[in-house]
């Protein structure tokens, strides 16, 4: 369960702290895996439209100036990939990673594939760059396109394992990382997910798991208010 870091000033401080960002993919995949296992953490906004980022204080939690950050006592780890193993190493309720070698392979498959070819286009530097070299259309049609040929290899991967997750019918690493970039896809860019009905089908799941739920960008604490 998150704390604003803002509600709990002057208190003790929570065991865990989460630097974050509300629309960010890689945090909200860190956040499903503080919720699924029941962990108590503080939410540390990090605004990446002011430029928080490169705050010489943050800079020292994390050099390359991303979120999220996690920090555990004396111990400072970031990227969120090494954060999910920091915390199923650490913390072994609700474990993510299978005893079956060949069902672990594909849960690291899948995280990797988002990792590395599909959450790359939502990094706000690579936006950045694109939004000096292409007009809006341009740029939409190119996050368009790398998305769904990430999205393309997914399926093509999933298509014949059953359950209604990922990998199954338990909610495994594969899930931490599919279910917000699903999210991504389908409420920032348009993507229409019948075109990939094995990754359809998991996304229905993952809308009714509370843990998931709690993590997406609207229901954060620096989630901008509409008023």
């Amino acid at each position: 369960m998150a704390s604003d870091s803002k509600d709990i000033a002057g208190s003790a401080q929570a065991k865990l702290k989460l630097y974050s960002y509300w629309q960010s993919n890689c945090s909200q995949r860190v956040i499903i895996v503080l919720n699924l296992k029941g962990l108590d953490y503080e939410y540390k906004a990090v605004d990446l439209l002011k430029g928080d980022q490169f705050d010489r204080e943050f800079e020292k939690l994390n050099p390359i100036g991303y979120v999220p950050v996690l920090v555990d006592g004396d111990a400072v780890v970031g990227d969120s990939y090494a954060i999910v193993l920091y915390l199923e190493d650490k913390f072994p309720q609700h474990p993510l990673l299978p005893k079956d070698l060949k069902k672990k392979a594909l849960n690291l498959q899948v995280a990797s594939i988002v990792c590395s070819s599909i959450q790359p286009f939502h990094n706000l530097l690579i936006q950045k760059f694109m939004d000096a070299k292409f007009n809006a259309d341009e740029k939409l049609k190119l996050v368009q396109h790398q998305v769904e040929k990430g999205l393309s290899a997914l399926e093509k991967l999933l298509k014949d394992v059953p359950g209604k997750y990922a990998t199954g019918d338990e909610v495994l690493l594969a899930d931490v990382f599919l279910a917000p970039q699903l999210n991504f896809a389908v409420t920032w860019l348009g993507i229409d997910l019948t075109q990939y009905p094995r990754l359809a089908r998991a996304d229905v799941a993952y809308n009714e798991l509370p843990a998931f739920q709690a993590a997406l960008p609207e229901r954060q604490p620096d989630y901008p208010s509409s008023s």
